[in-house]
């Protein structure tokens, strides 16, 4: 005699097709991610860097100032330029050989002869950073980046908190408000300099 099949036997074959079916969607969704990833390059390339630490964006633009440069040694323009993309990858010396190369065809740049102090102390040359500080000064005495990196110079590479005081005491007459680079007034430096004496 045929008996009807039970409900439950009926359950346990839909839940294995149910299993199956989504096991399969699984799988499928996992290896196509896995082929996926196997395809991606391995740094997407907005973020990769070459050798010499450059993002694509800065090599290009570095080799097309370097050709500029050839092309035209007279080009101040490209050197700047040039100087500050190594200032701004820490390339010092690079950046010290561009940015006096600068000079030597337009002298009387404060901007760029502060940009060499800074390359100058970055490198371990402090006594040049001084040098080149001064001469900014002495281009522009209101020149107040080129102050205010003189005193950190005097403070930290000499330890001469009177020169240190003196510059940025200078600075302040020029600037009431001058800020350090991290926001705080140079006013505030100074008073705690003198609280040292």
């Amino acid at each position: 005699m045929f008996e009807p099949e039970k409900p439950a036997a009926k359950m346990v074959r839909r839940d294995k097709m149910f299993f199956t079916a989504f096991a399969c969607l699984v799988i499928g969704f996992l290896g196509g991610i896995g082929f996926s990833i196997y395809k991606m390059p391995a740094v997407a390339p907005s973020l990769a860097t070459h050798q010499n630490g450059l993002t694509p964006e800065q090599q290009r633009v570095m080799e097309s100032l370097e050709q500029a440069v050839a092309d035209n040694p007279e080009n101040v323009q490209a050197w700047t330029q040039l100087g500050h993309l190594y200032f701004d990858t820490d390339h010092y010396e690079k950046a010290i050989n561009a940015y006096s190369r600068s000079l030597e065809l337009h002298p009387d740049d404060a901007d760029v002869v502060t940009d060499l102090g800074v390359m100058h102390r970055r490198n371990g040359q402090p006594e040049q950073a001084i040098a080149s500080f001064k001469r900014a000064i002495e281009i522009d005495p209101r020149h107040e980046t080129a102050r205010f990196n003189m005193g950190v110079v005097l403070l930290h590479d000499f330890d001469d908190q009177t020169g240190a005081r003196k510059v940025w005491s200078e600075l302040i007459e020029l600037n009431p408000v001058a800020y350090a680079p991290n926001g705080r007034l140079v006013a505030e430096m100074v008073a705690d300099l003198e609280g040292n004496r």
